[in-house]
């Protein structure tokens, strides 16, 4: 959701299906406990898919934001001055950049689900992070945002 030119604000949910997934982790806990009684069955359906939601929804609840002349991107927040002029990268390009062309230096807040990424450079000498990396469904957005913010600054 894009608030305004230098605002972005947007959450990598997981898909739909990592959901189902969650409903049939509370199925199988749910046979497994079976032989044990309907009693069981049930608490092992509730609790297997309850903890299974858990993990898919904390895992899904990644954020990217431009707000106040900063960059947030899950646990990482950088000020816009110090970076480089970000690049759009489509899904063959992100894929790339995930895989063979990644430095261990880089912060990457990777979503194998969500193609599309943005690469923006870090420009602080003092910071040895290359480049930060970040999954995003709105990479034309993400960089307006970040390049109106970094005009603002």
């Amino acid at each position: 959701m894009q608030l305004s030119a230098s605002h972005h604000d947007e959450r990598l949910t997981a898909p739909r299906s990592w959901w189902a997934i969650a409903v049939l982790v509370g199925l199988a806990g749910a046979l497994i406990m079976l032989p044990l009684g309907a009693a069981p069955a049930l608490a092992g359906l509730v609790v297997g898919a309850a903890l299974a939601g858990v993990l898919v929804s904390s895992y899904g609840s990644a954020r990217v934001r431009v707000v106040g002349g900063k960059l947030a991107a899950g646990e990482a927040s950088i000020p816009v001055t110090a970076l480089g002029d970000p690049e759009v990268l489509d899904a063959e390009e992100a894929r790339a950049w995930r895989t063979h062309k990644a430095d261990p230096r880089a912060y990457m807040l990777m979503r194998s689900y969500v193609p599309t990424a943005v690469r923006i450079p870090v420009t602080d000498p003092a910071d040895p992070t290359p480049y930060v990396y970040l999954s995003t469904r709105e990479p034309a957005a993400l960089v307006a945002a970040l390049k109106a913010a970094q005009q603002a600054a």
